[in-house]
């Protein structure tokens, strides 16, 4: 596909917002990928909704792989729902309203409260479990302090998967599928090498739960990581850990980090106060055990723009750029052939056709930091310049060798 700069919603920003600390949101928002309504609340902007929707399929891709069926629940819930766990008073994040006729809801924060009852309708046997139901949509939380860019919002859209089994053997199998499905999400997002899986408090219904924290020196975690297995303690629980839990090993570096995805064990805490329940192959009764994975698709974003960036901009990973090629036309040289070669080689370009100098558009490539830039001018004839983000030396390639070149490497 081939967008023309000239004909797009992108208006880029070589000076930094002012009101922004966090280095994601300098970025994101100078190159146009997103911009703030108000604190903790962003809006996505052409580029910032491809770069969203490329993560939103890896996500669902994996989800699927790991029997995943896709839902979207309501955001808006009733009260009852929230009375029936206690959260309606213990949520401190919960944001509340009344309709016209003085019923109360609340806005989703996370969906327990109507998955639960949900599942209910349905689970009557043993024969119904296990199932995995997951929605990617917008969450609401009433954070006193929002910070970080997309690292910590009040409106956010997360992937939330919950899982429904007949026993905990069964859960902690499908759990450990899950940790490796997050992983393969991580992989794709270009982060993998820098993300640990973080043992943090259970609270009352496990002893551990799990984090998946990407270190990051801007990170506003603190987490442990063992110098042997690389398994991660998290802050709050790491003087119950003086040694590694996985290997042994109390040789911890201390680091800090960005949470980009969390698990947990729920067990029966949800599918108890809703009775929740199944007959097993006896006929008994038993309550269902369920587990719950979480993921927020704008954090996620927010971390691999602090994962990846220099002085210059942004330096995306292929996986999740908006587009693939930032091609540059100096000196009014036609590159209609080429634009026909690359459409037609299923290649994404994002084409700067503005008149504009040259310097312009340089700027602008680096900052919108798409992983490969061509530049077409008179000077290299026929031939084109080739640059991958990041690195410094450049190719002179004819249209036959720049098509293989980025067949190869794009």
């Amino acid at each position: 596909m081939i967008t023309h700069r000239s004909k797009s919603f992108i208006y880029t920003d070589h000076k930094p917002p002012k009101d922004e600390a966090a280095v994601n949101a300098k970025l994101l928002e100078q190159a146009c990928y997103v911009r703030k309504l108000m604190a903790g609340v962003y809006t996505y902007l052409p580029l910032g909704f491809r770069v969203l929707q490329k993560i939103n399929q890896i996500i669902r891709e994996e989800m699927n792989s790991i029997g995943g069926q896709e839902i979207l629940m309501p955001a808006l819930n009733p009260k009852e729902n929230w009375q029936t766990t206690g959260r309606w008073d213990d949520l401190d994040v919960l944001f509340k309203l009344k309709g016209k006729e003085g019923k109360e809801y609340a806005l989703g924060a996370t969906h327990e409260e109507v998955i639960v009852p949900l599942a209910k309708k349905f689970i009557t046997s043993y024969k119904d479990l296990p199932f995995y139901l997951y929605q990617i949509q917008d969450k609401f939380r009433d954070e006193l302090r929002v910070k970080s860019g997309l690292l910590r919002g009040r409106e956010f859209m997360m992937k939330d998967l919950y899982s429904f089994h007949a026993d905990e053997k069964d859960l902690e199998k499908y759990y450990h599928k899950v940790t490796d499905a997050y992983f393969n999400i991580f992989s794709r997002c270009g982060i993998r090498n820098k993300t640990h899986l973080t043992l943090a408090s259970g609270g009352t219904f496990s002893k551990y739960s799990h984090e998946f924290q990407m270190l990051s020196a801007d990170g506003e975690d603190k987490v442990y990581v063992c110098q042997k297995c690389k398994l991660a303690v998290n802050k709050e629980i790491k003087s119950e850990t003086p040694k590694c839990p996985e290997c042994g090993a109390n040789d911890f570096k201390e680091e800090q980090a960005i949470e980009v995805g969390n698990i947990f064990k729920l067990v029966t805490k949800y599918s108890d106060p809703f009775g929740l329940r199944f007959k097993d192959k006896k006929g008994q009764d038993k309550t269902v055990i369920m587990g719950c994975y979480g993921i927020g698709l704008g954090r996620l974003m927010g971390a691999i723009v602090e994962a990846y960036h220099d002085q210059d901009g942004i330096t995306w990973p292929i996986s999740v750029a908006p587009y693939q090629i930032y091609l540059i036309s100096l000196d009014n040289k036609s590159v209609k052939d080429l634009l026909s070669q690359l459409d037609r080689n299923g290649f994404d370009v994002l084409y700067d056709d503005r008149d504009v100098s040259a310097g312009v558009k340089f700027k602008d490539a680096d900052l919108i930091g798409l992983p490969i830039r061509i530049i077409a001018s008179a000077k290299t004839g026929d031939k084109f310049e080739l640059k991958y983000r990041g690195k410094s030396e450049a190719k002179l390639l004819n249209n036959v060798q720049l098509i293989k070149e980025l067949k190869n490497n794009g």
